[in-house]
């Protein structure tokens, strides 16, 4: 087996997808299978021994850290002279589109994943006719392919409601022997609490971004005695984010790595989650894997891997009362909380990376072979699909 990916976005930026790549990358090395990545020309030249295809490009508008490209002939060469089995497009929107073209005169299957909600984002920002074309595009693009992959059951069944034939799931994985290496500290509970390591931690990992809803945690604070709101993340919402909590018991400490973000989660005590907008959401499985119970939103993936009442509590977008209330039952109760976050742990030990990585080499195996991956059952699809903006309306 040989694989190229198309993908708008690699190193050195770093981001969920960039991840995700670099996850994959590595597998493939130490399952012995020849890569190339064809994406914008950044001075990378080989990742893990899979061979990096720049392609020159210009910042977006709006977004200079992602390169606009379009592949051209030379692509196409190197492609060739590359000889693949099958062609992976990672998320396409710009730089994927000739890799539909190439494919079809490669005579390989083609494969395309769904890592991004563009769709959703729109029509969380009211852009109804920006999501009318998004939604029309990402059905023309991905319907290119014989395969597309979501990210969750809830995102297939989204794809398939706009009209995406054979959608598939590729699984997200965790670490779970790096998150659950963190080690609970008063001197890392001082600092997530500007030293009043005393207070029940409500932790939220990711990107400050307005479609995450950071500012909802507030209501925490404001009406639990004796909580504290941790963000660890940085992003375009922070500086708003920091007024709207100004004296509350709230802090922001920035973008943390490594051991750091292992102890980080290792002390905290609840992890609150209230985004509008996934296609998964990484960070509650990482949560999890390090003994948090977890008070989310049921968007992405959540739902495949938190179970309401035994790990966690999942409520809807707009409960905020329900995110005061479940917040309120756990600060009142530790013993509950350490029970919710052992079964947790347990949950996702089996959701390993090599796994999930393996997943998705047999259904490379499969397409090449001529047959096709298990597709994820359309039921409720509509329903789904009318509650997501019923939701998002409200």
């Amino acid at each position: 087996m040989r694989v190229v990916y198309f993908t708008e976005t690699f190193l050195p930026k770093i981001d969920g997808i960039v991840s995700i790549m670099c996850l994959l990358l590595d597998h493939l090395q130490t399952r012995g299978v020849p890569a190339m990545v064809v994406t914008a020309e950044r001075g990378v030249r080989e990742y893990d021994g899979a061979q990096v295809h720049g392609v020159p490009g210009l910042p977006a508008p709006f977004y200079p850290e992602l390169h606009l490209t379009l592949p051209g002939p030379g692509t196409y060469r190197a492609m060739r002279a590359f000889a693949p089995t099958i062609v992976h497009l990672i998320h396409p929107s710009v730089t994927g589109m000739p890799g539909i073209y190439y494919a079809r005169r490669l005579g390989v299957p083609l494969i395309a994943s769904f890592h991004t909600n563009v769709m959703q984002m729109a029509r969380y920002y009211h852009f109804g006719l920006i999501e009318r074309l998004l939604t029309a595009y990402t059905r023309w693009t991905y319907n290119r392919a014989d395969f597309t992959l979501a990210t969750s059951r809830r995102m297939a069944r989204e794809l398939q409601s706009i009209g995406i034939r054979n959608v598939g799931l590729w699984r997200r994985g965790v670490d779970p022997a790096f998150f659950g290496s963190g080690v609970r500290t008063p001197a890392m509970r001082a600092r997530l609490t500007d030293g009043h390591p005393d207070r029940v931690i409500c932790l939220f990992v990711g990107r400050a971004a307005p479609e995450k809803r950071i500012e909802l945690l507030r209501e925490v604070v404001t009406n639990i005695p004796n909580t504290h709101v941790t963000v660890v993340g940085e992003g375009p919402h922070l500086a708003a984010l920091r007024e709207h909590f100004a004296g509350t018991r709230a802090t922001f400490a920035g973008y943390l790595t490594g051991q750091d973000l292992a102890d980080a989660y290792a002390s905290a005590d609840i992890f609150t989650f209230m985004s509008a907008v996934e296609t998964f959401g990484m960070v509650v499985p990482e949560a999890m894997a390090a003994g948090l119970p977890v008070i989310s939103t049921r968007v992405g993936g959540i739902d495949d891997v938190a179970t309401h009442g035994a790990d966690g509590f999942l409520i809807e977008r707009e409960d905020v009362a329900g995110l005061v209330e479940y917040t309120r039952r756990l600060v009142e109760d530790p013993d509950r909380r350490l029970r919710m976050g052992a079964r947790g742990k347990a949950a996702v030990q089996g959701l390993t990376w090599p796994v999930i990585m393996d997943e998705l080499l047999d259904m490379y195996q499969m397409l090449v072979d001529g047959a096709r991956p298990a597709t994820v059952p359309p039921e409720d699809v509509r329903e789904a699909a009318d509650e997501d903006l019923l939701i998002l309306e409200r």
